[in-house]
């Protein structure tokens, strides 16, 4: 069985009470990324930089309140008993990053008069390998892990460090390496919009097929995640990655069908003798 043992402090710098965690210099790391991608994309496409940066500002705002809001109403039961720890920022969800980041693009989009589904698809790739590599920051700070004694096919990860137990991370016990699990798998989504980012149509396709992918994984690799219930059984997350599904395969499976019919369409009008219509 493979076994990684994480022996490793989260906290990577520390200066008096102020300390700095891995997780956090990961999350610096996956904003960079996502912007050096979508900069990238942006120049592709004909999208002026000033916008990505602009972009990213509204974006990391929207997502970090909409992720400590995700997480606020997760854990409703504790806030109530401490409602002194509402303004904290020590509980953030990656759904809630997600969700904010989203509806930053939709107004940004909006008040610039700009396409959204062409923003959202230049966002698309650079936010799931910024995911990514968010993971190695759990994969260090402890966080998202797995349930205990994995079988041994499925590897495990075993933190050692007591610094751990004081974030609540289970210590000298296997878990499931969700952390990895989800790495690899938002790495193989970055690979999968890379090579299909200029072959998809119509606009805004990648950007569903990024939701799709997401939340397919994030969904089947909770199982094997600690977490409270919070809806019918489900998690929090489950049942948002329940909800991603519905509503982006569908649509997904829809725009791509009426841009072939399109395509199709405009393809037998091209070939058409003059004054005869298609198929006639």
């Amino acid at each position: 069985m493979f076994t990684l043992t994480i022996s490793l402090s989260p906290v990577v710098l520390k200066l008096g009470t102020f300390e700095v965690h891995w997780y956090g210099v990961m999350v610096a790391l996956a904003v960079a990324a996502v912007i050096a991608i979508s900069l990238r994309e942006a120049k592709r496409l004909g999208v002026a930089a000033d916008h990505i940066y602009n972009l990213a500002i509204w974006a990391v705002l929207a997502g970090i309140i909409m992720s400590r809001l995700l997480h606020v109403i997760d854990e409703w039961h504790y806030y109530l008993a401490h409602p002194q720890q509402l303004l904290s920022f020590a509980g953030l969800t990656i759904y809630g990053a997600v969700l904010g980041a989203l509806v930053a693009v939709i107004v940004y989009a909006w008040t610039k008069k700009l396409s959204f589904w062409r923003l959202a698809d230049i966002v698309a790739p650079g936010a799931i390998l910024g995911q990514a590599i968010g993971r190695i920051g759990c994969t260090i700070n402890g966080c998202c892990y797995g349930l205990e004694n994995p079988p041994w096919w499925a590897g495990a990860i075993v933190y050692t460090n007591p610094e751990h137990a004081l974030l609540g991370t289970p210590i000298n016990v296997p878990l499931y390496p969700t952390q990895l699990y989800h790495l690899v798998w938002n790495l193989m989504g970055f690979a999968v919009l890379l090579s299909l980012r200029k072959r998809l149509a119509p606009q805004g396709t990648l950007f569903l097929l990024y939701l799709a992918i997401y939340a397919a994984g994030d969904l089947t690799i909770r199982l094997a995640r600690e977490g409270e219930p919070f809806f019918l059984g489900l998690q929090q997350a489950q049942l948002i990655g329940i909800i991603t599904l519905l509503v982006t395969v569908p649509w997904l499976a829809i725009r791509m069908w009426l841009a072939r019919q399109k395509a199709a369409f405009q393809a037998g009008d091209e070939v058409s003798p003059p004054g005869q219509s298609p198929g006639a």
